[in-house]
C-alpha cells in the first residue's frame, strides 16, 4: 500500500526507475557501449513493445492496488478504529519489503528477473484472497497481511525497477516517469470511485469483498501479460556488500543520493496510508473518498503528462523546487479545519505539483546508476541501495506517526506530525540540487 500513492497524484511514477537498453553480456559488445548507445538513443528516443507492455503491467498492478488498496485501511479502521493499528500494519509491509529487496537481489542479477516480477504479482493476488478469508478477523492478523503485501512490493519493485533500467535510456526516462504517473493517475482516477460506489450500493461488507476479488482478478490477468516480456539476460554475481562500500566510499555521490532517498520515504510513509483514512473519517462514507480520488487523480494525470513531455533535464532543479514548497503549502489549512474542502484541496494541490518533485528525483537517481560502465553492471545492487533508502525514510516517518497517535489523536498533533514528514521532500531537493542536471548525473557517458 505503501507504492500506491498515485492514487492521490503522488505516484511513484511509482515508483522508482531508470534506464539502460542492453544488458552487459559480453566484453567485445561492452567496448564502445556508451557512445553507440548515446547516438542511437539520439536517434530514438521513444518506445520498443517491451517497454510499452512493462508499463500495461504495471498499470495493471496500479489498477489492482488503486482498487482495493485505500479500502483496505478503512475496512481495518470500520472494525476496530485505532490508528496505531493502521500504523503498524503499514509497517510490517515496509519492513518485509525492504528485506525483500535486499535478498531478492540475488536472485533477480543472477538468474530470472521475469520470475520475481510475476511472483510479486502473484503474491498480492494471495494478499486479497487472505483478505477475503480472515474477514473482520484481519484486524488480528495485520503483521501477517503486511508481511504478505511488503513480500509482493518487495518482489514486484525490484524486478520492475531493474527491466525498467534496462529498457529505458537517459534520453526518454522522464518521458517514461511521465507515461507511469499518467497510467497510475488514470487507475487511481476510475478504481476507487468504482470501489466506492460499489460498497456503498452493496450491503454490509459484501462491496469490499467484491472488490477485493476483482483486485484479485485483476492481479492474474497481470500474471498473464507478464509472460509476453521477454526473458532478460544476466551478468555477473551479486555483491552483497557493494551498496554498503558505495556509502563508505570517499566522494561517492551515493551519500548525498541516499540519504536524500530516506527523506524522500519519510513522507512516503505517512502520507501513503493515511490521507484517504483521513477523507473516511472526515466524511464516513466510501463514496467520498472515491470522488477524492477521482478528482485528484485527474488532475495529477494531465500535470504528469505535461511534466513528462516537457520538464527537460535542464529545469529540474528549478521545477523540482517549486513542486516540494507547494506539497508543503498545501498542508497548512489543516491547521485551520481538517474537513472533505481541506482534504479536496491538499489532494489536488498534491496532484498539480508532486510530478515537478517525483519526475525529476526518480530521473535523476537512475541517471547516477547508468552514469558509467561500472556503475550499470552493479544497477541491480543500485536499485536495492535505492529501495533501502526509500524503506528506511517510511519505516521512520510510520514509527513517528505510530509513537504520535499512541500519545494522542488530538487533530493538532496529526497536523502538526504531517507538517514535519511532509516537509521532509525539502531535505531531498537540498540534497539532490547538485545532481539533478544532466552533465552531474552522468547523462555525458
Amino acid at each position: 500500500m505503501q507504492r500506491k500513492e498515485n492514487r492521490y497524484g503522488e505516484t511513484a511514477a511509482r515508483e522508482g526507475k531508470s534506464g539502460l537498453r542492453a544488458v552487459f553480456t559480453a566484453t567485445e559488445r561492452e567496448k564502445g557501449y556508451f557512445h553507440h548507445r548515446d547516438s542511437a538513443d539520439k536517434k530514438n528516443a521513444g518506445f520498443d513493445s517491451q517497454t510499452w507492455l512493462l508499463l500495461i503491467v504495471n498499470g495493471l498492478f496500479a489498477a489492482a492496488n488503486a482498487l482495493s488498496g485505500t479500502f483496505v485501511n478503512v475496512y481495518l479502521w470500520k472494525v476496530k478504529n485505532d490508528f496505531a493499528l493502521i500504523g503498524w500494519f503499514a509497517f510490517a509491509h515496509q519492513v518485509t519489503m525492504g528485506l525483500t529487496f535486499w535478498l531478492a537481489g540475488k536472485w533477480v542479477k543472477e538468474h530470472n528477473k521475469m520470475h520475481s516480477l510475476r511472483l510479486g504479482v502473484a503474491i498480492a493476488a494471495l494478499f486479497y484472497s487472505l483478505v477475503l478469508l480472515l474477514q473482520q478477523q484481519a484486524v488480528d492478523y495485520v503483521w501477517l497481511l503486511g508481511i504478505v503485501q511488503g513480500l509482493s512490493s518487495g518482489f514486484f519493485w525490484l524486478a520492475f525497477n531493474v527491466v525498467y533500467f534496462e529498457v529505458t535510456s537517459a534520453d526518454n526516462r522522464d518521458r517514461f516517469n511521465g507515461w507511469a504517473g499518467l497510467l497510475g493517475s488514470g487507475a487511481g482516477m476510475i478504481a476507487p470511485w468504482i470501489s466506492g460506489w460499489l460498497i456503498t450500493r452493496l450491503p454490509g461488507t459484501s462491496g469490499y469483498r467484491l472488490i477485493f476479488a476483482i483486485s484479485l482478478g485483476i492481479f492474474v490477468v497481470g500474471v498473464v501479460v507478464s509472460f509476453f516480456l521477454r526473458k532478460r539476460k544476466v551478468s555477473g554475481k551479486y555483491e552483497w556488500a557493494h551498496g554498503y562500500r558505495s556509502l563508505a566510499k570517499r566522494g561517492s555521490p551515493w551519500q548525498r543520493v541516499f540519504a536524500a532517498l530516506i527523506a524522500q520515504g519519510i513522507r512516503e510513509g505517512v502520507f501513503g496510508f493515511l490521507i484517504g483514512l483521513m477523507v473516511y473519517i472526515a466524511t464516513s462514507n466510501e463514496m467520498r473518498i472515491g470522488n477524492f480520488s477521482l478528482a485528484t487523480s485527474a488532475v495529477a494525470l494531465v500535470s504528469f503528462y505535461i511534466v513528462g513531455k516537457w520538464l527537460k533535464p535542464a529545469y529540474r532543479k528549478r521545477g523540482m523546487l517549486i513542486g516540494v514548497i507547494m506539497m508543503i503549502a498545501v498542508i497548512l489549512p489543516f491547521f485551520w479545519k481538517v474537513n472533505y474542502t481541506t482534504l479536496l484541496l491538499f489532494g489536488i494541490g498534491v496532484a498539480l505539483f508532486i510530478p515537478l518533485y517525483i519526475v525529476p528525483m526518480t530521473s535523476s537517481v537512475f541517471d547516477i546508476i547508468g552514469q558509467d560502465r561500472e556503475s550499470a553492471e552493479h544497477r541491480v545492487e543500485y536499485v536495492v541501495l535505492r529501495e533501502l533508502g526509500l524503506n528506511f525514510g517510511r519505516m521512520f516517518g510510520t514509527l513517528a506517526f505510530i509513537l504520535v497517535v499512541s500519545w494522542t489523536t488530538a487533530p493538532a498533533a496529526i497536523n502538526w506530525l504531517l507538517l514535519g514528514v511532509g516537509s521532509s521532500p525539502l531535505l531531498a531537493w537540498a540534497l539532490m540540487r547538485d545532481k539533478l542536471t544532466p552533465a552531474q548525473s552522468g547523462k555525458s557517458r
